[in-house]
């Protein structure tokens, strides 16, 4: 009976987030029988599995529950939102239950007679009363002697046939999971229950417990088991998954981490041996770990909608209690993440959700004299970004008032007037996030006491996650939290600081930079702080020999060749100074001893292949460090805009230089590069007569451009990557040199040098160099990435002529052949004035622009073609490398109509396609 009270702990509490989520749909649409009839079957379900187990209590208020929706099913009653509000009182009422069941093995002594007065005073008549007040519980014998349908002692009561055949059902499938027999009767109603796309449910095949059954099994999804196998038979469906213990998968998770290190070790050794018999084996052991090692992740991760599937109940619990109208919208409940890092995040998104409807979201008189509608909007939405998954809040609401904020700030003691005055408004409204800070006027029984964002943060920041705030007053906030998809297996860059080797979180890891006294780029000091101009900006740095207590002078350091990481930290962005960097790699993280817990710059240790234990630097904890250094710099009042590189200065690109064969040093931008590899000799196979390499589960081209330079019949070859919408192909070179900043400047340009790959030679570090010509080496996969598919929906958009504002070669030479195999006329134009030159000989239909270029930026370029009254109505979409809500804001501000990442080439046929539809519509309708 144990076994059988713990399956059903998990049945009912995965049950009580369905009905929660459902009650809340079904008072949204009274009228859906669909709804109403599924939550009817779940409670149903519910009563009689408790029955079965002897448990009065939970029986007694799931019955009475049952007869108020068994009178709006049958339209004897209306789903108002008083009868709703009964019915999710009772389903508090059952949890509270299910909690006590949970931590001790039966139910609480009392009574819930006057509840289930109150339901059945409702069903009775209709009318809704309010709680007593003072009522006292009786006893009630244990749950143990009663059966909970006449009080005899039958544990058993379901050998008397009585139960009706749904009951039935759900105390066979009970019976069948405890003795690993097939159930005969089909699954229960509950697991049966469709999903409604107005509250979308997680899908997943092993769902964690809920917070009351935390240490039993977890349960699979009964609603993804449906969704993968929905034409198989109730008995085929059962038997596809099954429910493992979470210590288990915790304990397989670490034999495969134990796995990565041996794997990591192995490596190392072979890099010094020369064995061929061994290496060959040890490749493919390599590929079956990372193959493990992604088939045991994919165990541990759960869909965020887990965490979200409280949030409809809690926003219309929030509404009533505010006197506010509120809709909530979730985007990318199905992301997955790490089941351990879901259940850190619970309490931090709960807590942001219930500050943007008390803080944020304005009452309906308010918003009604603000031009708004009535209703405010949260929206939660997730998606993935690299290796980690972003998460954002957003509302539509007032947003921060940061002259409240900044006058708070004074009144705290955080800041001064004068540091306040050099600040902009997104880095003074992430005050909010000190410990004590609040704006609200008054406390409130949902928020405004000033306890909770620092706990967010830190929370947050425990996990390797960043968390910023971007706000507009009048219009609204938005929260994005950046956190790692997992925290057992990680991949970090290797440095050396102090003869020490350190490891830094490669989620944090923007680009390296070399620097030195004789380059152009070197260190500079400000008010004694270090900073690089890099590109067009300041960047505040810190150096790590120093942070860790090692005595080093920066006058010294200045007069060395050093290596800078550049970090980034929510919008932060900052350098790390140190003395050499090494190689990415792949480490099991173990926690920091606790004598080392006090010092913020770590966050864990690992052992690296060679047997070296090295400590993981903690982004945050680093990025706190040179902060402070940057305030210095930035109260010490100098103008940091005019100390930045100017418009006037030439426009530089990062080249990654190397050679191939006798002749010139060749060069490609680095923007292009996807990564560096290095390949075995005899890893590589023929296939169509192209060498191929087995890379990442795809076979990889292998192409040379010189002549001059052959790959080697034995050894290891650099290869540098390059991918296009998934494809990849690899560009053999003998060397990799270094990575120089230099302006575009082609002196020599040929027909012969572009059939060979090449775009010309310029001067790159004083030295003549070949610059390749990327696209060349595309050309076969720029054409497969417009599908039969894509083609027709451009179907009689072909004679449409496009003009394409981009700066860089590179991006032309990559746009131009994949807009042109849509079908379009495309017109190429290196920057905002020569296209304008174009608008004003020619017609277009449509115009792609760079946002970042010389001179005039995409923006007032775009908002120039807004003010002239012959291309005003032409649709323009930024084409860009970054996006974030600031560029995104500013793009519909001059009138843009959409904004597409440059990485996204099938997200920019389809937007043009659309807008050209659009577009041509409305030229047909005036």
């Amino acid at each position: 009976m144990d076994d059988l009270i713990s399956e059903f702990i998990t049945e009912t509490v995965e049950s009580l987030a369905l009905l929660d989520n459902e009650l809340v749909n079904l008072e949204q649409n009274p009228d859906d029988v669909a709804i109403l009839s599924n939550i009817f079957r779940v409670m149903h379900t519910i009563k009689g599995t408790c029955g079965f187990l002897g448990l009065p209590r939970l029986e007694g208020v799931a019955h009475a529950s049952e007869n108020v929706l068994g009178k709006i099913r049958d339209r004897q009653l209306q789903a108002t939102p008083q009868a709703i509000s009964l019915v999710l009182e009772s389903l508090d009422c059952i949890k509270g239950l299910i909690d006590h069941l949970s931590a001790h093995g039966s139910e609480p002594e009392g009574s819930d007679d006057e509840l289930k007065r109150r339901l059945n005073h409702f069903a009775e008549t209709g009318q809704v009363e309010t709680a007593a007040t003072g009522a006292t519980a009786a006893p009630t014998p244990p749950a143990s002697s009663m059966n909970g349908t006449n009080g005899a002692h039958n544990p058993f009561p379901f050998f008397k046939g009585e139960d009706d055949p749904e009951i039935a059902a759900a105390i066979e499938k009970l019976m069948a999971e405890q003795t690993g027999a097939a159930p005969a009767a089909a699954p229960t109603a509950a697991a049966a229950a469709p999903q409604t796309e107005a509250v979308p449910m997680p899908k997943t095949a092993v769902a964690a417990a809920s917070e009351p059954a935390a240490a039993k099994p977890a349960p699979a999804s009964k609603a993804a088991a449906k969704t993968e196998d929905k034409d198989a038979g109730a008995g085929d469906s059962a038997n596809q998954s099954i429910r493992v213990n979470i210590n288990v998968l915790e304990n397989l998770m670490q034999m495969v981490s134990e796995l990565v290190l041996t794997r990591n070790q192995l490596m190392q050794i072979a890099r010094t041996k020369d064995d061929k018999e061994f290496l060959t084996p040890l490749q493919q052991l390599s590929l079956i770990t990372t193959e493990l090692q992604e088939g045991v992740m994919k165990t541990r991760m759960q869909p965020i909608g887990n965490a979200w599937s409280k949030f409809p109940r809690l926003i219309r619990d929030l509404s009533m209690e505010l006197g506010k109208k509120i809709e909530l919208k979730m985007i990318g409940a199905e992301t997955d993440l790490d089941r351990q890092l879901l259940e850190v995040i619970k309490d931090p998104l709960t807590h942001m959700v219930r500050n943007s409807c008390d803080h944020g979201l304005e009452t309906p008189d308010v918003r009604r004299a603000a031009g708004k509608p009535e209703t405010g909007t949260v929206t939660l939405s997730a998606y993935h970004e690299g290796g980690h998954i972003i998460i954002e809040i957003a509302d539509d609401g007032r947003g921060i008032n940061i002259e409240r904020v900044k006058q708070k700030a004074l009144e705290n003691g955080l800041a001064s007037e004068a540091e306040l005055a050099a600040m902009t408004e997104k880095q003074i409204a992430q005050y909010i996030f000190a410990a004590g800070f609040s704006t609200a006027e008054k406390v409130t029984a949902v928020s405004g006491r000033g306890v909770g964002m620092d706990v967010v943060r830190t929370n947050i920041q425990k996990i390797g996650g960043t968390i910023d705030l971007d706000s507009s007053w009048g219009k609204g906030s938005t929260v994005a939290i950046k956190i790692p998809l997992t925290l057992a297996i990680v991949s970090v860059l290797l440095v050396e600081a102090g003869g020490q080797k350190f490891g830094v979180p490669q989620i944090n890891v923007v680009e390296l930079v070399r620097v030195s006294p004789d380059s152009s780029l070197a260190m500079e000091k400000i008010n004694d702080s270090l900073v690089l101009r890099l590109r067009d900006k300041l960047l505040p740095l810190g150096t790590l020999s120093q942070m860790l207590g090692f005595n080093v002078s920066t006058q010294e350091l200045m007069q060395r060749e050093m290596y800078i990481v550049v970090c980034k930290v929510g919008a932060y962005e900052f350098g790390i100074v140190v003395d050499r960097v090494f190689d990415t790699e792949e480490i099991v993280v173990k926690p920091v001893a606790e004598i080392l817990k006090s010092l913020s710059i770590y966050s864990g240790n690992t052992i690296l292949g060679d047997g070296s234990v090295i400590m993981i630097l903690d982004a945050n904890g680093l990025a706190r460090s040179v902060g402070s250094s940057e305030m210095a710099t930035r109260s010490s009042g100098q103008d940091v805009a005019a100390l930045s590189l100017g418009a006037e200065n030439e426009h530089l690109i990062s080249f990654l230089l190397f050679t191939m064969g006798k002749g010139a040093p060749k060069a490609v931008p680095l923007e292009l590069v996807s990564r560096l590899e290095e390949v075995d000799v005899s890893a590589i196979e023929i296939a169509d007569d192209y060498p191929v390499v087995q890379y990442r589960g795809e076979l990889m081209r292998l192409v040379t451009l010189d002549d001059s330079f052959s790959i080697p019949n034995t050894g290891m070859v650099d290869v540098i990557v390059f991918s296009y919408d998934k494809k990849v192909i690899g560009l053999v070179v003998k060397d990799i040199i270094d990575i120089v900043h230099a302006p575009f400047d082609i002196k020599i340009s040929s027909k012969d040098a572009k059939e060979h790959g090449y775009l010309g030679s310029m001067v790159i570090a004083g030295k003549t160099t070949d610059v390749v010509d990327v696209a060349h080496l595309l050309s076969d996969m720029i054409g497969e990435v417009v599908s039969d598919a894509q083609k027709s929906k451009h179907a009689g958009l072909q004679d449409c002529k496009l003009l394409l504002v981009e700066d860089s070669p590179f991006f032309r030479n990559l746009t131009v052949p994949l807009l042109s195999a849509a079908g379009y006329k495309v017109t190429a134009a290196e920057d905002a004035r020569h296209a304008l030159d174009e608008l004003s000989q020619k017609k277009f239909d449509m115009i792609v622009t760079d946002i970042e270029m010389p001179g005039m930026d995409g923006f007032d370029f775009a908002a120039a073609c807004r003010s002239n009254p012959n291309i005003n109505g032409i649709p323009i979409v930024a084409y860009t490398a970054t996006v974030s809500d600031e560029i995104i804001k500013r793009t519909k501000t001059v009138g843009m109509q959409d904004c597409i990442m440059k990485t996204d080439r099938p997200g920019l046929l389809e937007s043009v396609a659309r807008c050209l539809t659009s577009h041509g519509r409305k030229e047909m309708a005036a």
